[in-house]
């Protein structure tokens, strides 16, 4: 069954420039993992510190071996000094 993922991602101002080219790197790498079939980065118009992902996965199986990556734990680094707030992340499947 294929995962689709939506996170939100508050930096902190001082810390966008930082957060925005860790979260390019997550874009350049994952699109190579196997399990993914989508992986886009947006950034918010108003807020330019609200980062958004849009994702697909091909199974639960494939989106843990993509949470164990490094470039994913480098993100998970970032959270308690450079975002507002932790990600919100909403699981969904397609029905």
């Amino acid at each position: 069954m294929k995962i689709h993922l939506t996170a939100i991602i508050r930096a902190k101002d001082e810390y966008r420039d930082e957060v925005a080219a860790v979260l390019q790197n997550m874009v350049l790498h994952t699109r190579n993992e196997e399990a993914c079939e989508l992986y886009s980065l947006h950034q918010g118009i108003e807020d330019k510190s609200v980062f958004t992902f849009y994702e697909i996965w091909k199974s639960k199986e494939g989106l843990d071996v993509h949470n164990q990556q490094p470039y994913i734990k480098a993100f998970g680094e970032l959270v308690e000094e450079k975002l507002q707030e932790k990600p919100i992340v909403l699981s969904t499947v397609l029905i």
